[in-house]
């Protein structure tokens, strides 16, 4: 086996402009409580441009957008904002947009998303417990009638979901999942696996095999970081190989998270660290996980990859 050196897709990067002032959580005196902590540094500028020098030497071929928590009554003008940035600079390639699925409203919302030509899926973070503990008590929006209904609309517009949550609330997103087999479901950042701890990683592991389950959900890697540790091939090797045992090599891509990632480390720090744990992977393997799978699941044009996955 040999390291990978083929074409690469981000599949989870922001763009951004503080100074438009459009995501309230990044303005200069706003302090919201932050997984990674201190956010300060990402309170800047984050194009095009900035993603490709630090994606270095890697062959970044294409890319995902993520919706940035853009003021919640304007998702069109952030999807607007972000397709004139992809025209102007080539990137992002695609973009998945926000939406309040628990707004009777939503779908006229959804219909014009989908519309667009760069967007491809919707993300609703639904809240969540801070701990396993406390989650029976303390379900999710994911067990909302209304915000069910809107979900309900994605499939008829085309349109995938990104599901961001605590993966001690991956029950309420099996239900989810089982209840709409025609839509994809992206988990975002390896189901937030922070508690390193033996007991932490077993609940963790066990989430993401009862999850898996269901054909229809695929895996992010990405978002790895633990506040206050520097990311380590040895802190996340077995995140990683996990993440890709329990779901196989169809259903998982690698993406940066950048820049809220570069808190915690480079963006070469993160991904020769995926190209390190992936060396003795096969070749069809690594091409799945670093580019084709998502092209796949967020239907890049053809020409992004042409014929080489």
């Amino acid at each position: 086996m040999a390291r990978y050196s083929g074409p690469v897709i981000d599949a989870h990067h922001h763009v951004w402009e503080p100074s438009l002032g459009r995501q309230p959580w990044l303005l200069p005196d706003a302090h919201i409580p932050f997984r990674y902590g201190d956010y300060e540094q990402i309170k800047r500028d984050y194009l095009p441009p900035d993603l490709r020098r630090d994606a270095g030497p890697l062959e970044l071929v294409g890319s995902v957008s993520m919706e940035t928590e853009w003021d919640d009554d304007d998702p069109i003008g952030e999807m607007e904002y972000t397709q004139a940035v992809s025209e102007r600079f080539g990137l992002p390639t695609a973009s998945v947009a926000h939406a309040l699925l628990d707004d009777p409203q939503v779908g006229t919302v959804i219909e014009r998303l989908a519309a667009m030509p760069r967007v491809r899926g919707v993300r609703h973070k639904p809240g969540g417990a801070p701990s396993p503990r406390e989650a029976a008590s303390r379900p999710t929006l994911l067990e909302d009638r209304q915000w069910q209904a809107g979900f309900a609309l994605l499939h008829r517009a085309g349109l995938s979901f990104d599901l961001q949550v605590a993966w001690w609330h991956f029950p309420e997103a099996a239900r989810l999942a089982a209840e709409h087999e025609d839509t994809t479901i992206v988990i975002d950042h390896t189901g937030l696996p922070a508690d390193r701890s033996p007991d932490g990683l077993a609940g963790w592991a066990d989430a993401l095999r009862l999850i898996a389950r269901h054909d229809n959900v695929v895996l992010k890697i990405s978002g790895l970081g633990v506040a206050g540790r520097p990311w380590t091939v040895a802190d996340n090797r077995g995140i990683v190989t996990t993440a890709a045992e329990v779901f196989g090599p169809s259903r998982i891509m690698f993406a940066s998270n950048f820049p809220v990632d570069g808190i915690v480390a480079t963006y070469q720090e993160i991904y020769q660290g995926f190209l390190e744990i992936t060396t003795d992977w096969s070749a069809s393997e690594q091409r799945a996980a670093f580019a084709g799978n998502a092209a796949r699941v967020y239907r890049l044009p053809s020409e992004v990859l042409g014929d080489r996955t």
